[in-house]
């Protein structure tokens, strides 16, 4: 963590972690639930819909901060590999080591137990360890991609941004669409290149932001923008569902990414946070969360899911439950001497 702070930025960053501990519970509840419940009642299954809008903010916010804080910056040959030697290295060893922890987990819950099916347990546990690396990707690549955009006007990127998320956005949406109403196979070809594909435009979109390219939009048409993408992902979802057709929101669809970006940028026009001192104890340990998280879930899930409550309900008292855990967990970790915080990867 760097010593310097921005309250806003250790806000969003709080957010996110917050957003992805949501969505693993809601999706958890549901996906066992499922296997019991063939009708969700409307309320739920809008829950379950909002639910995946709320969740895939966090991907996104951690994206834009990595794009907003490592961007703009001056890279040289000894710098790159400091930073390689800093970052990336210790990140591949991290997620390296992390997949140990939860191949060793998976074995002993599965081991003892009738209830919990190998594969699910994996899926469950493995969830979230796709970000890792991508991320090690994106970073990889940071130093040059951070070059490159210093010889350009932030006017010129924004347009080269316009036109990659056009190819990585909006083309797939129409495509699904149009599969929808039965028209099979239409699929355009294109390649994004070295551009880092739907989450390099995500970073791209928090160096344009440290830029100040969006100050001129008012804040309350960034507020309707985000309202505006939260009510479309619900109704989409909902239309897919009436037509049978099988859809699950993720990061590349259009309306993720313009909610996802318009609550940023007004996250971006805090100038005091409120509760900052809470807050900068969720931004702290938000990635030893991440990581964290995941060994609670599987273990709580048979159990949660038998609660005499609604789908909702078990969803917000397992979100609340992996919060508390994770963070106490993370706490007592990060304290032991030569080895919390390099386990948990906290600088």
């Amino acid at each position: 963590m760097s010593k310097t702070r921005i309250q806003w930025i250790d806000l969003v960053r709080a957010i996110a972690i917050l957003t992805v501990l949501y969505i693993h519970a809601t999706d958890g509840i549901y996906i066992i639930s499922s296997d019991a419940i063939m009708n969700y009642t409307l309320f739920s299954r809008i829950f379950n819909f909002a639910s995946l809008f709320i969740g895939r903010i966090g991907v996104p916010f951690f994206l834009m901060i990595t794009g907003y804080l490592l961007l703009d910056r001056t890279y040289n040959d000894e710098r790159v590999r400091t930073f390689w030697k800093t970052g990336c290295k210790d990140l591949i060893i991290i997620t390296i080591l992390w997949s140990v922890i939860y191949a060793i987990s998976i074995n002993l819950i599965t081991k003892g137990s009738s209830q919990v099916i190998p594969t699910e347990a994996g899926n469950l546990f493995f969830s979230h360890m796709w970000y890792m690396p991508m991320i090690i990707g994106m970073y990889l690549s940071m130093p040059f991609v951070a070059s490159a955009l210093k010889n350009y006007d932030k006017d010129t990127i924004f347009s080269a941004t316009i036109l990659f998320s056009l190819l990585a956005f909006l083309l797939p949406f129409i495509t699904i669409l149009l599969d929808i109403e039965g028209i099979k196979n239409v699929a355009i070809q294109y390649s994004l290149g070295f551009s880092g594909g739907i989450y390099g435009i995500y970073i791209i979109l928090g160096y344009l932001v440290k830029k100040g390219k969006f100050k001129n939009i008012p804040s309350y048409q960034l507020g309707l923008l985000a309202l505006i993408s939260f009510i479309i992902c619900i109704i989409f979802q909902y239309y897919t569902y009436i037509r049978g057709y099988n859809f699950f929101l993720w990061y590349e669809f259009p309306f993720v990414l313009l909610g996802s970006f318009a609550l940023f940028e007004l996250c971006s026009r805090k100038k005091e946070v409120r509760f900052y001192k809470w807050v900068t104890v969720l931004s702290k340990y938000s990635f030893a969360v991440f990581l964290i998280h995941n060994l609670y879930r599987l273990p709580l899930l048979p159990l949660i899911v038998q609660l005499p409550f609604t789908e909702p309900v078990k969803a917000i008292i397992l979100w609340i439950l992996l919060i508390i855990l994770s963070y106490i967990t993370a706490i007592i970790v990060y304290r032991i001497p030569r080895f919390g915080k390099y386990i948990l990867y906290m600088k």
